[in-house]
Formats: C-alpha cells, structure tokens, sequence
C-alpha cells in the first residue's frame, strides 16, 4: 500500500509540473521556476510533506538529468548555425566563465564580508549559464532571435558547465587542503576540456556508426541504446579524466549532424527525455530546498544576484567578446541572457557533500539568485530582443514536416515554406507556379486547416507548404514559392 502511495505521489508530481508548464508560457514565466515551485511545495515544509535532505541524491539525479539534457541540445543544434559562432562561444564558456567567478567572488568578498576562497567559490558556483533554462526559453516562439545569437547563445551554455564544475571543484579542493595552488587547476582544466572534446567526438561518430550497423529486432529497442550510450559516454569520459558534460553534448552534437536510420523518431524521443530530465531535476531540487532557511539568505543573495546580472554578466560578455566585431546590440543581448538554473543549484550540493564550512548558506543563496535569475532575465528576453531590435520579425511556422518521413535511402529533401507577403506565388494557383519536375506539394495548411492541395489550390500570404523536392531543386523551388525572403527549414531524407 505505501509503494502504491508512492507511485501516485510521483505521478501526481509530474502531472501538476506538466499542467503548470501549459501556464508558463502565458505567464512569461520559465518552466524551471514552476518545476522548481512545485518541488518546494512538496517538500518537507510545504503541504506535500515529502521528507528529502540528502544533497548527494539530488546532485546525482542532477548530473544523470543534465547528461540527457544536454545530449539532446547537441541532437537538436545545426553544425552551420554552430560554425560562425564556433570561437566566441568557446571563448565566453571558458574565459567569460572564468571572469564571471572572479568579478562576483571579489564582490562577496568586499562587500558580503566572506574569506576569498568562499567568495570565489561562490562565485564558481554560478558562473556558467544554465542549459536546461537557456534551451527552454530560447526555443519558445517568444523568444525568437535573429541571426546566430539563438545557436551562440544555446553553445556557449551547453560548453561552459565544465569551466564552472572544474572551478567549483577546484575551489573546494583549495579550501580542503590548505597549501595547494590554484594555478593547478590550469593543467586539470586543458585535460578535461581536450579529452571531454575528443572524446565526445568519437563517440558521437561511434553511436551513429552503431545504429546504422546494428539490426535489433524492434525499432523500440533504438531509444534504449541511445540512452545507454549516453550514461556510456559520460562515465567512461569522467574515468579517463575528461568532462563528461562537454563529451555528451558534443556527441549529441555530431549524431544531430550526421545521418542515421530512425533519426527523426530518436530526436523526437530525446526531446521528450529531456523534458522529463527538466521535471526530475528541479523537482528534486526543489525538495532539497528548505524554505524557512531561506530567510537568511535573502538579502546577500538578492545583492549578489542583481551584481551578477548587472555587472559581472556584462564586464564578462564585453570583455570576453573584445576581439571579435559583434555589433554592440548583439553584446547587450547577451549579456542579458545570463540564465541560472539547475546547474548553480547541482554545483551548490558539491559543497554539502563535501563538508565544506558555510555550504548551507552557499546553497540557500544560490539557489535564491537562480529564482531572481529566472524571474529577471526569463521573463525579459523576448522584450529586451524587441527593444534591442534583434527579435526575429516571423513567428515560428508550424513544421508540417514533424509529420512525414522521408525514407532514409532516398536523395529526398522535404521543405517546410511559410508564403510571406512579397512572395511571386501569392495569388496564383498551384498548377501555375511553375515548380520544377518532381516537386510534389505533400500537404498544405491555411489557417488551422490541413489538407493535400489540388491544381487549382490559391497561394495565399501565411500559408504553410510541405514539399517534398531534391537538393539541387532547393533553391529553384525557394525562388518560386517565398522569393529572397520568408522562412525555410529542411529536413533530409533520413
């Protein structure tokens, strides 16, 4: 009867956090603080009356959710939009990392009254922007930004968490063993950024080569190797001394960009696995945080909170981005989107788990600046990408092409084109478009209706086409249908 009463528990947990996230949107708020919300009113101190207070549990159910998180962020990211972005973002997760640790560190220090090694580890804690948050609110149509500065902004915060667990663990050793150096950690560093990379690599091309070459005998049975593979992946790179959270995003990052046979279903399930993730990690959490200890931590952590998002995020972005000509708009921007999440609050259990003096009101202030963080900076983005000019001036179009599949042994290319105002093709009938031999209009939608077009179907502004074409009648096919602008997105024939 308990264990019935437990699994009603967990369900009616993930129910509200499902139901809650339909709101979040509509709020203008992040779904990590309503998962978060949830977690704390389960807790032992809210009307749930769940008992949890171990930190070690939660920063493991934090590191397994996040390794899935971020394997789908790399499943789901374009190696073109990645490749213009490719240095400036290494640079801000690493150097911007760092200076984001040091500039609040010494602001703990000489205005919080905390020793040096407590500030900079404080500091650590929360310097690396949070994935889980980023991918969420910059994928809602909300959101939308123009250029590069989405896959910029989605990188930097899927590479930047080794930075930020290296100096966190870093810090906590310096304060442990009296004695030891902090320029140890740049050779610990160079070690686990290149052998997370490297490894990452291999075997983002060595899980592609597995799914291709292995013939199970239920397709269902490809979700569980990808899911075995990534726990592989992150275990076997933290043994050999690598990041383990750098190796599978990158190999999420080769798989999504590379072709394998059921692909379309794998991205779709692991973006499915990484909601779930979301939900697991900040619920736990969530149940970690006692809120009646939080009291303490308001006032310092609201103080350190509107430095790290007023000062220490900007200095670190425009410093870090010095070298590179990105137009000023583009840096306040990004400066902006200094999203904390989930990865603040699993590196603040480091500090519990290791008995460090002070842990506790560590923890209780990161996780107070990850609630103003997502308040602040969730709620802002879509306006300040307005104000700054840099939102994107076309709403997300409805991917008619989620619903078919090409077969993956077909040069087949199928396009999703949204008709925008100047386009040639308004007006006309289907039969008159002129679309080149041997591409096919698969499906159509008008307003909220869906329907296969005939000959004499009307183009008209805002509809949404399906076509299923070749690569080398891309262009010719764009030309016709949205001109030299509207919006396009392609999925190969995989």
């Amino acid at each position: 009867m308990v264990l019935t009463l437990v699994l009603v528990g967990i369900a009616l947990l993930f129910l509200i956090s499902i139901i809650a996230n339909t709101f979040s949107e509509r709020l203008g708020v992040p779904a990590l603080l309503i998962f978060l919300v949830v977690g704390m009113l389960a807790g032992s101190e809210g009307p749930g009356g769940i008992p949890f207070d171990d930190p070690e549990v939660a920063q493991i159910i934090g590191i397994i959710a996040l390794a899935y998180i971020l394997f789908s962020g790399g499943l789901d990211t374009r190696w073109e939009q990645i490749k213009p972005v490719l240095w400036p973002g290494i640079a801000l997760s690493t150097v911007g990392v760092v200076l984001t640790a040091v500039l609040l560190g010494a602001f703990a220090v000489l205005v919080l009254g905390f020793s040096p090694l407590t500030g900079l580890l404080l500091g650590a804690v929360v310097s690396s922007t949070d994935a889980a948050a980023v991918f969420s609110v910059l994928r809602m149509a909300r959101a939308r930004l123009k250029g590069n500065l989405r896959p910029f902004l989605e990188f930097e915060s899927g590479s930047n968490d080794p930075m930020a667990v290296l100096l966190t663990t870093g810090v906590i050793g310096l304060i442990l063993i009296p004695g030891s150096s902090i320029f140890s950690l740049v050779p610990m560093f160079v070690q686990q950024m290149a052998v997370g990379g490297l490894f990452g690599y291999v075997m983002g091309i060595f899980i592609v080569y597995l799914i291709n070459r292995i013939r199970l005998e239920s397709e269902g049975l490809y979700p569980v190797l990808t899911l075995t593979m990534v726990l592989l992946t992150y275990g076997l790179t933290s043994i050999i001394g690598g990041n383990g959270f750098l190796a599978v995003y990158i190999a999420g990052l080769v798989m999504g960009n590379s072709t394998f046979v059921y692909r379309k279903s794998l991205v779709q399930f692991h973006d499915g696995i990484a909601w779930l993730m979301q939900i697991v990690m900040f619920l736990a959490l969530g149940l970690l945080v006692f809120p009646s200890q939080l009291a303490l931590a308001v006032v310092p952590g609201l103080i350190a909170a509107l430095f790290l998002i007023l000062v220490a995020r900007p200095v670190a972005v425009m410093v870090t981005l010095l070298p590179w000509k990105m137009p000023m708009n583009e840096k306040v921007l990004v400066s902006w989107v200094g999203l904390r999440g989930a990865v603040p609050i699993i590196l603040a259990t480091y500090p519990l788990v290791a008995g460090v003096p002070g842990a506790d009101l560590i923890f209780n202030m990161v996780f107070f600046i990850v609630i103003v963080s997502a308040l602040v900076h969730g709620t802002s983005i879509p306006a300040v990408a307005r104000r700054l000019g840099l939102a994107a001036p076309l709403e997300e179009p409805l991917k008619l092409s989620r619903e078919f599949e090409a077969e993956s042994d077909t040069p087949s290319k199928m396009l999703d084109l949204v008709i925008p105002p100047d386009s040639p093709a308004v007006g006309k009938q289907v039969v008159d478009l002129g679309l080149p031999k041997g591409a096919l209009i698969i499906l159509m939608q008008k307003g909220n209706d869906r329907f296969v077009p005939s000959g004499s179907t009307v183009i008209g502004v805002g509809d949404t086409l399906l076509l299923l074409t070749t690569e080398e009648m891309v262009d010719e096919v764009r030309a016709r249908l949205v001109g030299t602008e509207g919006e396009v997105s392609m999925q190969t024939g995989e």
